[in-house]
């Protein structure tokens, strides 16, 4: 979808009462099983939101309790998406310290001030002064 439609259709959307809102999300939804058209999977805390949404609809739930709690699952997502991202940062670092690096010719090359080797035997504790 290029970009012009979809800002208009958004537009157009975004004008829409809420409860008009979710008959256009049930036409789409429509449209994509009667085409059979492949939707992009949403991610797990997105899914979790949109079961929730799906029964509290189906439940006559207001929508203002509605929005409430999707609210706190989107919040959710954020969280974990941040720490997903952080992990994947801290592994980042702890691969670039662990494997050796490659230096132009090949052979690889030890992190600066080379590798240390402990003073002392380890199961003794830490060396006398």
């Amino acid at each position: 979808m290029h970009d012009v439609l979809r800002d208009r259709i958004l537009r157009h959307l975004e004008s829409l009462p809420e409860m008009q809102q979710y008959q256009v999300l049930d036409y789409i939804e429509f449209l994509s099983s009667k085409y059979n058209r492949s939707v992009r999977q949403a991610g797990g805390v997105q899914r979790f939101g949109e079961l929730l949404e799906d029964k509290m609809r189906a439940q006559g739930v207001a929508l203002g309790t509605i929005r409430g709690a999707l609210g706190v699952v989107g919040t959710a997502g954020r969280v974990v998406s941040g720490i997903t991202e952080a992990g994947r940062s801290v592994l980042r670092e702890v691969e670039n310290v662990v494997l050796p690096r490659e230096s132009g010719n090949g052979a690889p090359q030890l992190p600066p001030g080379g590798i240390q080797q402990p003073d002392g035997d380890p199961r003794s504790g830490p060396p006398a002064p």
